[in-house]
């Protein structure tokens, strides 16, 4: 066995439309498909990135809240590879998402910075 690529991230939203407008509209991924599964009152949304990679975006009534931020056992962070990590700095900002200080990967040289979704999922910028 192989892995080749990472498929999808799978991420549970405490609020769909307010997800879905943040992923789809801040973040400007594409919407690949879109289903409402009524016997579960859930949605799920794909989202596409240009790698061919995707990102799930879930609605579960009663889904409990993130333990804690950032260090809870499990997945830390989901990262996204940009151009320009100060550009698209600015531009979250002027969206009105709270974008942390730039730093510096001590072992790269490569520059990064956290930002949060709107249920506080921690989310990166690492600069290509």
């Amino acid at each position: 066995m192989q892995l080749l690529a990472i498929h999808h991230a799978a991420i549970i939203c405490s609020d769909y439309s307010r997800s879905k407008h943040f992923y789809h509209q801040i973040l400007k991924l594409p919407i690949i498909a879109e289903h409402f599964r009524a016997d579960r009152h859930s949605y799920k949304l794909d989202l596409a990135l240009p790698d061919g990679s995707q990102i799930e975006l879930f609605s579960f009534e009663n889904a409990p809240p993130r333990p804690s931020y950032p260090e809870a056992q499990g997945l830390r962070h989901l990262a996204f590879k940009v151009a320009s990590v100060e550009q698209s700095k600015i531009y979250l900002q002027s969206q009105g998402v709270a974008v942390e200080a730039i730093r510096v990967d001590q072992y790269t040289g490569k520059v990064f910075t956290f930002f949060a979704d709107p249920d506080g999922l921690p989310l990166e910028l690492y600069e290509a």
